[in-house]
């Protein structure tokens, strides 16, 4: 039995023996959500093409759960693969002083000597 994009959206746990399929459009009513959740504002053209976007997404990750990845190993970094470079890439992680708290404030535009001031950026 295959379980739906729709049936599993609220996180919920796939049932054992139960396999995820991408079959669920996005549609504008989920564009629309998604947007205000985001804080962002679309414009009634722009939400078609965000709607066609999102299903080309999804169209895509279904082809690639189509993969047999039964003999690859879980992996956090692309990183990690084996070949890629990664070790020596890194720097050492070592404690060193930070900058002088008066030195930073004295170049701030604007501050209260303890933190930098700046502009209100999210309205609500």
């Amino acid at each position: 039995m295959r379980a739906s994009i729709l049936e599993i959206r609220n996180d919920c746990e796939i049932p054992a023996g139960e396999e995820l399929t991408m079959t669920a459009k996005v549609t504008v009513k989920d564009v629309e959500r998604v947007a205000e959740l985001a804080n962002l504002e679309l414009s009634p053209e722009e939400t078609p093409g965000m709607v066609s976007d999102l299903n080309a997404i999804l169209d895509y990750v279904a082809e690639l759960n189509e993969l047999d990845t039964r003999g690859v190993a879980p992996l956090a970094q692309v990183s990690e693969l084996e070949g890629a470079g990664w070790q020596g890439t890194l720097r050492p992680d070592v404690v060193q002083p930070s900058l002088d708290r008066a030195e930073v404030m004295a170049e701030a535009p604007e501050t209260d000597g303890a933190f930098f001031k700046v502009p209100k950026v999210i309205e609500r």
